[in-house]
């Protein structure tokens, strides 16, 4: 039960984003309570015993870190670090019937020269580094303006300095630049895979959601990594935890919030324990979550399009393509079926409602980074883990009732992992663990499962489609655009509920961003 009956703040969530507003709003002396429904913290950014009786701590939902600002690990005093993968990516492919592929990193020389063996010549390299200067200029632009307020579309486009950029990125479908930049289908495959991470769309989509996608995936750090959580993304949200809890912030758990009734000035949140008062209420769960709590009309309806697959390997597979180490390949990202044409192959597919028959994926292996996340006795075995992301699987494809949902997922991760086996020199199944009781060290989670154990609407990895980071005046949810809330874009038609999740202007992946974001508003309203 809360120890209080009101407070200053009540936090509606104990994922990162409502730990992270907890801890910046008790820092600052306010009285804090975080209500969480599971029995733990961290939400959908947790490490887990995922296999019984095996001493592995997967990153089970979210899993790599790159939009987490390190001004919020230094204000919080967190005990967290990450570390940088040797190889950015490593995509496969059978060309000319010899299996080859495309390895991209290992240092400029190694990869040119992987470029120019795949596709004979040095010109895909050098758009390749002429790209990514260009994404990686913008992002020490745009990064720095994710934790201050808002900035109108006119000054964004000002802080960015170049129209060309802001042309290709902010105003036409990324297809055109990925097209007018690249000649070969791979590469620009590899490419585009940023763009559809949890965001089911096409290159040319008109209406630009590849292209927030895309930008959210090369600005984080001011660089664009995507860096491996030491000790597991568990690590980030228990240190979090901690630091609320340190500051003075109460958490209760295995704690329902049902409902949230306000007056503007005042609110009340009840859970299934009972009722609190509070002067504002910070929600980490999605817009459709809100309108529920405040039993409002809820928001168009959010759609995710990603199967998502945790494995534990006895060893790393053999690949088909005999030049590269397999402990390279999936160090970085390894890319399946992620051609250009590929990709919008299984869009098409998943569009018309069919399961894509080369579904594309991405894996990498947090252990080869981070063995720390394994008992002694599996790293001395030589036990790694896998995490599978796969694209174009729209929660349309999959039912409410549950073993349909299952067979459906089920059928999707076959053909996903044979897909995989086409460039494996073994298959994949003889290398998989087995857990306590025999089964092999293998889940998988559809849109509609997520929906279920975390509460992201459709299996939204981002809640809603995400925004571009500046304000947007036609954004009804924004209300006063001169308040606090709706400078920092956090802001609900209520003048004291604020939107602390990845819902929230600049919300998406595990950043902390729209917790600190939604803190400073609340702090600067008094």
């Amino acid at each position: 039960m809360p120890e209080r009956t009101s407070y200053d703040a009540v936090i509606v969530g104990g994922g990162h984003n409502g730990l992270v507003a907890a801890a910046y709003l008790a820092r600052a002396g306010r009285s804090v309570l975080v209500l969480e429904r599971l029995d733990h913290t961290g939400g959908a950014a947790v490490s887990t015993r995922a296999f019984a009786g095996v001493d592995a701590r997967l990153s089970r939902y979210s899993y790599l870190v790159s939009l987490l600002p390190p001004k919020i690990v230094r204000d919080l005093g967190l005990r967290f670090a990450v570390r940088k993968r040797t190889v950015s990516s490593y995509t496969p492919v059978v060309r000319d019937g010899r299996p080859t592929g495309l390895l991209v990193g290992g240092g400029e020389a190694r990869t040119r020269t992987a470029f120019a063996e795949l596709t004979g010549s040095d010109r895909e390299f050098t758009a390749w580094q002429r790209f990514y200067g260009t994404t990686g200029r913008l992002a020490e632009r745009v990064f720095p303006t994710l934790t201050e307020p808002l900035p109108t579309r006119a000054a964004l486009r000002a802080t960015v300095d170049d129209d060309a950029t802001w042309h290709a990125l902010f105003e036409r479908p990324l297809g055109e630049v990925v097209e007018e930049t690249f000649s070969d289908d791979l590469v620009r495959g590899v490419v585009l895979t940023d763009a559809l991470i949890g965001t089911f769309a096409t290159a040319h989509d008109p209406s630009l959601r590849q292209n927030r996608c895309f930008l959210y995936h090369v600005i984080g750090g001011g660089t664009g990594d995507w860096d491996v959580p030491i000790g597991g993304m568990g690590a980030l949200t228990d240190a979090l935890a901690d630091a609320a809890r340190r500051a003075g912030a109460e958490i209760v758990t295995d704690c329902e919030v049902t409902g949230i009734a306000t007056d503007g000035r005042t609110a009340e949140v009840t859970c299934d324990q009972g009722a609190v008062g509070a002067r504002r209420v910070l929600v980490n769960a999605a817009p459709r979550e809100l309108a529920r709590l405040l039993g409002e009309a809820p928001p168009p309806p959010a759609e995710g399009a990603q199967l998502k697959v945790n494995m534990l390997l006895a060893r790393l597979p053999r690949l088909r393509d005999t030049r590269v180490d397999p402990r390279e390949a999936f160090s970085g990202t390894f890319h399946i079926a992620e051609g250009y044409g590929q990709l919008e192959t299984a869009y098409q597919q998943a569009a018309s409602g069919t399961l894509p028959a080369s579904p594309p994926s991405e894996i990498y292996c947090h252990s080869l980074t981070d063995p720390s996340i394994l008992g002694a006795d599996l790293v001395r075995q030589g036990y790694q883990t896998l995490t599978l992301f796969g694209l174009h699987a729209p929660a349309s494809l999959f039912t409410a009732d549950t073993a349909d949902n299952a067979a459906t997922r089920d059928r999707l991760l076959a053909s996903t992992l044979a897909e995989l086996d086409t460039h494996l020199a073994e298959p994949l199944a003889d290398c998989l663990a087995h857990d306590a009781d025999g089964r092999p060290c293998i889940e998988a989670r559809s849109p509609l499962d997520l929906d279920r154990e975390l509460g992201l609407p459709g299996g939204n990895i981002f809640h809603r489609d995400l925004a571009f980071p500046y304000a947007d005046p036609s954004d009804e949810a924004l209300g006063d655009a001169r308040s606090a809330p709706a400078r920092w874009g956090v802001a609900t038609t209520h003048s004291n509920v604020l939107l602390c999740g990845a819902g929230a202007v600049r919300g998406g992946g595990v950043s902390g961003i729209p917790g600190h974001n939604a803190a400073m508003a609340a702090l600067e309203e008094g």
